[in-house]
């Protein structure tokens, strides 16, 4: 197919460019599997079935989750999940962006389900210098791509310690609503969250190689993650070892996720297919579900919201030529989107995002600009 040997060019000139080691990948209605350069600088060549860290592509498979539960009666989109998890009744606000922490209203309403799929609870990454921003540097709180560092308890404890940047529903704040939600899948269901995901999400499909951990068994397929230093690549995680591997180091029900393109990619196909949710509740994901006015250029990054949206864990194109594309990336160069016609990208490096690895998922959103998929 054109679009694939397209594909594989970008791919082979980010290797070039000394971008990223490698990359797999699949464009199109079925998985069409292709692999280029190595697992690592120097290393042999990459596999098509290796195992990265997706890390916020976590989002989207715990949404689906959640949703299944919503179709169910077990939860609801609108009910005040305080039900299940206590530690958030009561909230206190922020007076305004810049306020001491102890300069507080009350929340005036509480947080719910559809406040945590859309980003909006009042928790999330802070951009612009204040106390709150410093609050959450000093309490390990601001994300960042090294994995969950504390248990899932001991973490809410200490996200629940401080004020909400906004009252429910009246802003926009990314991140941290999913690990809030992770914790909620595990104790609606009343099993580790793990368990809620697999039954929930990749028994469903076929993802056998999706979870928190690596099993010893497949470690060997791991592959090492990197920064880059002055155009060098920095390893951070190791290949076949490190956070993913053995035991868990602590509970998990906030953490995020490997995966396979394989698995992924029938993530996504059961979205299109039908296979995980209701038509309607897929939809819902694919809908910009942001009032303008939370669209602020403080929420997010500059340039952040032209031309797209926010659904439920995922980002929505809302204009131009791929209006109504859906998807998300992850934090080591990984990214997916569904295109309304049914085709699917997937796309996994394994080097933390920069902007030469935001160039190279630009170069992927636009691969159909002159190709047909078939």
């Amino acid at each position: 197919m054109r679009v694939t040997n397209r594909l594989k060019r970008i791919l082979a000139r980010h290797v070039e460019q000394g971008s990223i080691p490698g990359a797999v990948a699949s464009l199109g209605r079925d998985l069409a599997p292709i692999a280029v350069g190595s697992a690592a600088p120097g290393g042999p060549p990459i596999r098509t079935d290796a195992i990265f860290r997706i890390q916020s592509m976590t989002k989207p498979i715990a949404t689906v989750a959640a949703l299944r539960l919503v179709e169910r009666g077990a939860l609801s989109l609108d009910e005040p999940i305080e039900r299940w998890l206590p530690e958030l009744a009561d909230r206190r606000v922020l007076a305004h962006p810049a306020a001491a922490l102890d300069d507080t209203v009350a929340a005036r309403r509480p947080i719910t389900l559809r406040h945590l799929l859309t980003n909006t609870a009042g928790y999330g990454i802070i951009p612009t210098p204040s106390p709150l921003q410093t609050a959450m540097d000093d309490a390990l709180l601001m994300p960042s791509s090294a994995p969950a560092n504390r248990g899932a308890e001991d973490w809410l404890h200490a996200l629940t310690e401080l004020p909400l940047a906004h009252h429910p529903g009246e802003g926009w704040r990314y991140h941290l609503s999913f690990g809030i939600l992770g914790i909620l899948l595990g104790r609606v269901a009343g099993l580790p969250t793990a368990d809620v995901l697999r039954r929930e999400v990749f028994d469903v499909v076929g993802m056998p190689d999706t979870g928190f951990r690596v099993p010893d068994a497949e470690a060997h397929r791991l592959v090492p993650a990197f920064r880059r230093t002055d155009d060098a690549f920095e390893q951070v995680e190791e290949a076949g070892a490190g956070y993913y591997t053995g035991p868990a180091p602590c509970d998990e029900n906030h953490a995020e996720l490997v995966s396979t393109l394989a698995d992924y990619h029938a993530f996504a196909r059961g979205l299109v297919d039908g296979g995980l949710l209701r038509r309607e509740s897929v939809t819902a994901i694919a809908t910009d579900h942001i009032d303008p006015a939370l669209k602020t250029p403080d929420s997010f990054y500059d340039g952040f919201w032209n031309n797209i949206g926010w659904g439920y864990g995922v980002s929505v194109v809302t204009d131009g030529a791929y209006r109504g594309r859906f998807g998300w990336s992850g934090g080591y160069g990984t990214d997916f989107f569904v295109d309304p016609d049914g085709t699917v990208c997937v796309v996994l490096t394994q080097v933390e995002m920069d902007d030469r690895i935001a160039e190279l998922l630009s170069d992927l959103q636009g691969v159909r600009d002159t190709d047909s998929v078939h």
